[in-house]
């Protein structure tokens, strides 16, 4: 068996050999590097409404019970050029998923801050999936149930 002093030296050997290697080689980027964009940074945007509040559309006769919240634009390119451009949302925003219903039936949405108002009514939801994901509280609110957030 190889005495600690030996493999010592062959571990230096070995591992300062690579780095003698790697430094004579040159890093060359394939792509310009964008100025404009953060690399590996985290959303620094704030939310404005929070899960289980209430809300409405602004533009459209729909309300629903938020579920889930993208600090930014986390859809497709298709489902995002679906909407006409003269209404189509900016990316840069916080975008929410929501249990929604209108008059006639119930549905997911994905909808965007600019988009959205605080829904002060007291008609309560009706939408199925909200039992399964929240507790009404007292005040009319939605909280959470303990088990359903990832």
């Amino acid at each position: 068996m190889a005495s600690g002093r030996n493999c010592n030296g062959w571990l230096k050997y070995l591992f300062g050999r690579r780095r003698r290697r790697a430094a004579r080689s040159a890093l060359l980027l394939t792509h310009p590097i964008d100025g404009n964009r953060s690399y590996n940074a985290m959303s620094t945007h704030v939310a404005k409404f929070q899960i289980g509040q209430v809300v409405r559309h602004r533009m459209f006769p729909f309300r629903g019970v938020i579920f889930d919240v993208d600090p930014q634009f986390a859809n497709t390119v298709e489902w995002y050029e679906s909407i006409p451009e003269e209404v189509r949302p900016r990316k840069d925003q916080p975008f929410y998923h929501l249990f929604a219903e209108n008059e006639r039936t119930h549905y997911v949405a994905y909808v965007s801050e600019q988009n959205l108002l605080p829904d002060d009514s007291d008609t309560p939801l009706t939408h199925p999936d909200i039992l399964d994901w929240f507790n009404l509280t007292g005040g009319g609110t939605y909280e959470l149930k303990k088990g359903v957030a990832n």
